[in-house]
């Protein structure tokens, strides 16, 4: 979402700066704003500010619920929808009637308390990329992923079955940070709503 997330601070004159055209840099500095950007992935965010190296990010609700992060989460951002849904291939819904059923994901948190409510036993198979040919190849029997269009499900023939959560991009902090910049740090969430 670091695209999203610059557009998002730019159109409240928060960013003035930009990525350079190769995209490596991992931090951008706003002398303007005396501002620096860390450009890390989403599943990071958490914890650069739960430690405290970062005062604010912005990541997920379906990793914020999936890793527990000690943050204050104080607003939902208009940007990044998805849904994390189970899915499995089209007219192979036999799974749906066994006790125990292979679930492969990168949510096995979220899968987990998921399945256990509808009754399932499930051994869960952690994966971190094309999770979708996970059932196509026999390794699990569904998935739980983020589907945002649908497209990805439709074109390896998946069918979705049900959403577990909407998520979008959500706004954190550091509860460090606010309490002991709070004018900063609030002068800052407030530019941005």
């Amino acid at each position: 979402m670091s695209d999203e997330s610059l557009e998002f601070f730019s159109t409240r004159g928060l960013c003035t700066i930009s990525k350079t055209n190769d995209g490596r840099e991992l931090i951008l500095t706003d002398s303007a704003n005396n501002i620096d950007f860390y450009l890390i992935r989403s599943k990071d965010v958490g914890a650069y500010v739960e430690q405290g190296a970062a005062d604010l990010g912005i990541m997920g609700l379906d990793l914020l619920l999936e890793y527990s992060f000690d943050v204050y989460i104080p607003a939902s951002l208009p940007f990044g929808e998805c849904r994390l849904s189970v899915a499995y291939p089209k007219g192979q819904d036999g799974w749906q009637k066994k006790r125990e059923i292979r679930v492969a994901t990168k949510y096995p948190r979220l899968a987990t308390e998921y399945f256990f409510r509808r009754g399932f036993n499930i051994r869960t198979i952690e994966l971190y990329g094309s999770i979708e040919i996970a059932p196509l190849t026999g390794l699990s029997d569904v998935i739980v992923d983020l589907v945002s269009t649908g497209a990805t499900l439709k074109a390896n023939n998946l069918v979705e079955e049900e959403i577990i959560l909407k998520s979008s991009a959500r706004l954190i902090l550091n509860p460090a940070s606010f309490a002991l910049r709070r004018d900063r740090v609030m002068q800052f969430v407030d530019t941005l709503f």
